[in-house]
């Protein structure tokens, strides 16, 4: 038997003398990873500080575009299916979408922890602390709940680290100069159409144990065309915003945080309920996905400042007419 499904099994033993009282704890850490930490990056654009409001979203939709073509190029599959022995706790099975390799929740908890902490650490260092401890945690749960094998979870942060790291370099190094952002910017949307070609048209296995199919790579797939819509999103919207809207965060405006609570909900209720019942029913899994993304990113950088520019002109001037 492998070391790494040993150490699960290890872990499984744990989960099982314990009567699962961490099990929950563990779920929660994972589920907020996904559900709630990518909207993160919105909020920080919205109303703390656009600069690091973008390194957070390139940081985002990078990482996830990465992830899934990693994941469909290594193919490897789910601990529990490599062993009948191991057997996810609760419902984490459920949330684990897509090839085991490299870790999904992982690399989120990195992608948005991760740059939290570049950015908190040299201003509250304590936040730093916590926020590392909650991104340890967090990566550990993976291999907990077994969902995943040590080596996901390892090349899911190392990865994601070093994107961080290459993120924060490009930022400097590029400044404010839009030509070379903007060429960039049409490199980014290549990068999109080759991934999609990539994804769609390369050889996947195709293994079958009693005449079922094991994995079907249809399903595997969604996960990246969620991350091509997102960083396509992301490219045409931070083009607008840079070139036409030039966001300012409205510093001190005492409706604010009520517009970021509210833009934040339509972006959660869109990602969870909405763009699922409504473009992923009509067009399938792929382009639904797809297209939902990619409107998510351009609501968050196009739409709702907008939104944001225009209520707090207006309540700081009442004079102000809609226009």
């Amino acid at each position: 038997m492998d070391i790494d499904i040993q150490y699960l099994l290890l872990l499984q033993d744990l989960r099982s003398a314990t009567g699962g009282v961490l099990d929950e704890f563990f779920n929660a850490l994972s589920k907020f990873a996904v559900d709630l930490l990518p909207f993160l990056p919105f909020i920080v654009f919205w109303a703390a500080d656009r600069k690091w409001g973008y390194r957070f979203l390139m940081t985002y939709y990078l990482g996830e575009i990465i992830n899934g073509l990693i994941k469909l190029t290594v193919c490897a599959y789910r601990p529990w299916i490599r062993s009948e022995l191991i057997e996810p706790a609760g419902d984490s099975k459920v949330a684990a979408t897509g090839y085991s390799f490299p870790s999904g929740h992982s690399t989120n908890a990195t992608m948005h922890y991760g740059t939290a902490i570049a950015w908190q650490k040299n201003k509250r260092r304590w936040l730093a602390v916590l926020l590392g401890v909650l991104l340890f945690l967090t990566c550990f749960s993976r291999n907990f709940l077994g969902v995943h094998t040590p080596q996901d979870v390892l090349v899911g942060f190392g990865s994601t680290a070093v994107l961080i790291t290459l993120v924060g370099i490009f930022q400097r190094k590029v400044g404010d100069n839009e030509k070379l952002i903007d060429r960039l910017t049409l490199a980014g949307i290549f990068l999109v159409i080759a991934a999609l070609f990539y994804i769609m048209f390369k050889p996947y296995p195709l293994d079958y144990v009693d005449g079922k199919l094991l994995v079907d790579p249809q399903d595997m797939m969604n996960d990246s065309f969620k991350a091509c819509g997102g960083l396509l999103g992301f490219l045409i919207g931070s083009y607008i915003e840079r070139h036409y809207i030039r966001y300012k965060i409205p510093e001190g405006a005492a409706n604010l945080p009520i517009l970021v609570a509210i833009g934040g909900a339509i972006a959660f209720s869109w990602k969870q309920w909405f763009g699922p019942a409504t473009l992923v029913l009509w067009m399938g899994k792929h382009w639904g996905n797809f297209i939902a993304r990619f409107l998510l990113a351009m609501f968050a950088l196009v739409f709702w400042p907008l939104v944001i520019r225009r209520e707090t002109e207006k309540a700081k001037n009442p004079e102000v007419k809609a226009s």
